[in-house]
């Protein structure tokens, strides 16, 4: 990842040691919750030498947003997957409740993306370091993916795609932020909270109508598919 790590590509079994390093990351993460983990446990869970780490993440949010950012390529293709199978999954209100429903069914991803407000604050400072361009580039995809809806009848126009980007983020992260405290109002079972997030969402951008055709479902896939081009992997894309 661009300005996270000392560049090692190439080096002898560099990146089976990364994956090893993010497999041990995810692990302790999973059991330990992400205070708790430390530098030195990924390392000997990995079963290799605290300062190797460091040639790979140069911080502790570095490793857990390279392991946010594996998860996030395989939520990525899976949103183009279900678009591709299902036209429905492109309109924005089936998109998030899949994914919704998805992150919480991950022991990996629940606690990044649906955690502690606090880490995802780290997390997030650090992604604007070492992310560079990839959060234009989702605001360009994300664009455009409203814009083809737009143009296939399908989410109004009387507001402009800007404003509707606004709304679709705040509605989705206030439900993500509210999922992070244990006290928060509300219904407890997920799937209760996944279809009033859907409902949130259909109510606020979307227009009864015919089906989404296959051609317009395909070329949001691609879409969102062309965003794995840009998300960094663990190896290379420093």
């Amino acid at each position: 990842m661009t300005g996270s790590a000392i560049p090692v590509t190439g080096s002898p079994g560099a990146g089976s040691r990364e994956d090893r390093l993010l497999d041990a990351a995810a692990d302790l993460l999973v059991r330990w919750g992400y205070q708790r983990v430390t530098i030195d446990e990924v390392a000997r869970r990995a079963g290799i030498g605290k300062g190797t780490v460091y040639l790979h993440f140069r911080t502790k949010e570095a490793l857990f947003l390279a392991v946010l950012m594996r998860s996030h390529r395989t939520v990525t293709a899976g949103m183009a997957d279900r678009m591709e199978a299902d036209p429905a999954e492109a309109l924005p209100a089936r998109a998030v409740r899949s994914i919704y429903r998805e992150l919480l069914d991950d022991p990996v991803t629940r606690p990044l993306y649906l955690g502690d407000p606090e880490v995802l604050g780290r997390l997030a400072h650090e992604a604007a370091e070492a992310l560079g361009g990839l959060t234009a580039r989702r605001t360009e995809v994300g664009r455009r993916w409203f814009s083809l809806l737009r143009e296939a009848g399908r989410m109004p126009t009387d507001l402009p795609i800007d404003a509707q980007m606004h709304l679709f983020s705040a509605v989705t992260t206030g439900f993500f932020f509210l999922d992070g405290m244990p006290s928060a109002p509300g219904p407890t079972d997920p799937d209760a909270r996944a279809d009033l997030l859907e409902h949130a969402l259909r109510s606020a951008l979307e227009i009864p109508g015919a089906p989404l055709t296959r051609e317009c479902a395909a070329e949001c896939a691609a879409l969102f598919r062309s965003l794995l081009d840009d998300l960094p992997t663990p190896s290379g894309t420093r």
